[in-house]
């Protein structure tokens, strides 16, 4: 059985996956932003093609992807101390500077490497596997196929070859697929699995959002998120990397002004209502963010003296807590936290399996879990499902030999 699953190579996952949109590593971020705006990805990939340089050479002497850019890259940026009273001139940095400096996320394989050297490569830290695009056609029809596609200028196409890449999901989708090689894993809690991690990103409520920006940059190279929790532990939402990228660059000024509670409200799906949105440009006038103002298109003569929420017009966590009531083990997986927030969640006996389909549904890399109070016990990701997988292959394959 464990050959069976073994048997495919990262070129099987890749099957029908686009390539990838480029970005040259000498881009500024505002040519990123505009790049990200242009396109349907989440996240635009960073390339370095300076022949002067080997360091980011691969083995072929190509050009190499050397990262990977999203919103939340440019959000927590523009939050920085030093770019909130000139975002413009931020915008002008290069894009170099969005990139990790201690890790690197991308990381460059072939088609024919095996999924387990795959899943050790993301277990190491890659979130993204770079993977060139083979394709059927012949040379005539490739040459016309890539010829089209440079003139979009969005494809990454290099030495005349197109990339794509595969992802966490990527792997746990081709796992879920195949969830009866692996019985009766599938049916055990990930309590009893040991996955739930026990140490996770949370602020409180009353919190102000500006004091969660290197959380949120850190559960972005995590694939996580941050938790917003009351006094007690409770989980009242969160502040995801996935929700903020849809809010594109101008949710900056809310992290920057609301709190945590308020800034929920703010990244609503349906879009910030306008009472908050009165606020954050209230807050960026009295802090003398004019700039910020400005670059983000909010007219300051718009501002009223009266615009300003008081704290009982925003939702408290007891109060939102109480509108949706406790959940019970028989309640949907996607539990709604709080009015304007959603969060994933399920509970220390809920079994590896539902716990899959749940991250595949709502596309996360996550899900909490929490206790009949919601209390938050810890959180399982796309990782600590890889690590079970991985161990359960190498077992089978022993006993195979064996």
């Amino acid at each position: 059985m464990a050959a069976h699953v073994l048997a495919h190579e990262v070129a099987d996952l890749c099957l029908g996956k686009p390539p990838l949109k480029s970005l040259s590593v000498s881009a500024t971020i505002g040519e990123a932003l505009a790049s990200l705006k242009s396109c349907e990805e989440n996240c635009i990939s960073v390339w370095d093609c300076d022949d002067d340089d080997d360091h980011f050479k691969n083995v072929d002497g190509n050009c190499v992807c050397v990262g990977k850019i999203c919103m939340v890259d440019i959000i927590c940026f523009l939050c920085k101390k030093e770019n909130v009273n000139s975002p413009s001139l931020a915008l002008k940095s290069p894009v170099t500077d969005l990139l990790p400096k201690d890790s690197l996320l991308v990381k460059h394989v072939q088609p024919s490497t095996s999924l387990l050297e795959a899943i050790d490569l993301i277990l190491q830290g890659a979130q993204n596997l770079v993977v060139p695009i083979e394709t059927r056609f012949s040379g005539s029809s490739r040459r016309k196929l890539l010829q089209k596609s440079a003139s979009t200028k969005s494809c990454t196409i290099h030495n005349g070859r197109e990339f794509c890449w595969l992802t966490q999901e990527d792997v746990i989708r081709y796992f879920l697929s195949s969830i009866g090689f692996f019985s009766p894993l599938p049916t055990a809690s990930i309590d009893a699995l040991g996955i739930i991690s026990k140490e996770f990103l949370s602020i409180g409520y009353h919190s102000s959002a500006s004091s969660a920006t290197e959380a949120i940059s850190r559960s972005l190279v995590d694939q996580t998120s941050v938790a917003i929790v009351d006094e007690d532990g409770v989980l009242i939402g969160e502040i995801s990397p996935f929700t903020l990228a849809c809010c594109g660059e101008t949710v900056a000024a809310a992290i920057t002004t609301l709190t945590a509670g308020e800034l929920l409200a703010y990244i609503d799906c349906g879009g910030p209502p306008d009472d908050i949105v009165r606020v954050v440009k209230e807050r960026l006038k009295e802090r003398n963010l004019e700039g910020m103002l400005e670059e983000f298109e909010i007219d300051p003569s718009d501002i009223s003296s009266n615009s300003s929420l008081s704290d009982e017009e925003f939702p408290s966590p007891t109060s939102s807590r109480s509108s949706f009531g406790r959940y019970s083990k028989s309640s949907s997986y996607s539990a709604r936290m709080v009015r304007r927030a959603e969060a994933i969640v399920c509970y220390p006996g809920s079994s590896l399996v539902a716990v899959m389909v749940q991250t595949i549904a709502h596309r996360v890399n996550y899900v909490w879990v929490i206790e009949e109070d919601c209390s938050v016990v810890g959180i399982v990701t796309f990782a600590n499902m890889l690590e079970v997988f991985k161990d359960q292959l190498e077992s089978m394959m022993l006993g195979h030999f064996d």
